[in-house]
């Protein structure tokens, strides 16, 4: 029986959401309650995608197959009990056997949240504490040369190999916080990210918003294919994967 499940986590204590030997990651951890609920035999759990070390999701997805066929209010009772309190599975439900997680999705929403105002200690794991002002405005307009579909190979890591570096980003945006104009995330929707993608775009940004590039510079670093022509990662701790589309 293969279930679909959402679940969200605080990244901040994890090495990533992929499994790996002696670390602590958001995979593992599944897969230890989720095998603890299947007769102690080994559940492989295959989600919409990674993320890296310190990053969160609000919404991530993944697929799995059990030997019995559980009811799922009760499967996402006894999950959620057996799991750390920095992960939660919001819902489970049965799909076909052919369906896969990440192979069928059509699209993400990554968000990036950023406070240009004083420190707060009590975010610092949640939101980048850039702590200084930032020219939304030329941010914003540098954020709509990114749309459309281009090769995004200057955004990636500069030893990842890819065979295909083009993805479609449909939708751009920055949202100001109502409560605190200090605070902004920045929104990215589109068919797939590279690793890094979203961080060294943001990484670029704030460059841009600080008045060391002008927003027509982005023209000339995707036409470059460079990863040395953008700027630096930003952190991880203002990255959400907020949506995974299907």
């Amino acid at each position: 029986m293969r279930y679909f499940m959402t679940f969200s986590y605080d990244g901040s204590d994890f090495k990533g959401y992929q499994k790996q030997p002696r670390m602590r990651t958001v995979q593992g951890e599944l897969e230890k309650a989720f095998s603890q609920i299947n007769s102690n035999k080994a559940v492989s759990i295959s989600a919409s995608g990674r993320t890296d070390a310190g990053v969160h999701a609000m919404n991530q997805k993944a697929h799995f197959d059990m030997d019995s066929e559980f009811d799922c209010d009760k499967l996402l009772k006894s999950v959620n009990s057996l799991l750390p309190e920095d992960i939660y599975v919001k819902k489970i439900e049965v799909v076909s056997d052919n369906f896969h997680a990440r192979f069928n999705a059509t699209g993400k929403e990554y968000v990036y949240q950023i406070n240009m105002g004083e420190y707060n200690p009590l975010e610092r794991k949640y939101v980048y504490q850039y702590n200084n002002k930032l020219d939304v405005v030329e941010m914003q307009r540098a954020m709509k040369y990114l749309e459309g579909t281009h090769s995004f190979k200057s955004f990636t890591k500069s030893d990842e190999d890819e065979e295909d570096y083009v993805r479609t980003l449909s939708q751009t945006n920055i949202i100001r916080d109502l409560k605190d104009v200090n605070k902004i995330t920045l929104v990215f929707i589109g068919t797939g990210f590279l690793r890094y993608m979203v961080r060294n775009i943001v990484g670029t940004l704030i460059e841009i918003g600080e008045g060391k590039r002008k927003s027509e510079e982005i023209i000339e670093i995707l036409r470059s294919e460079d990863r040395t022509r953008a700027g630096k990662t930003a952190n991880a701790e203002g990255l959400y994967l907020k949506n995974v589309f299907y």
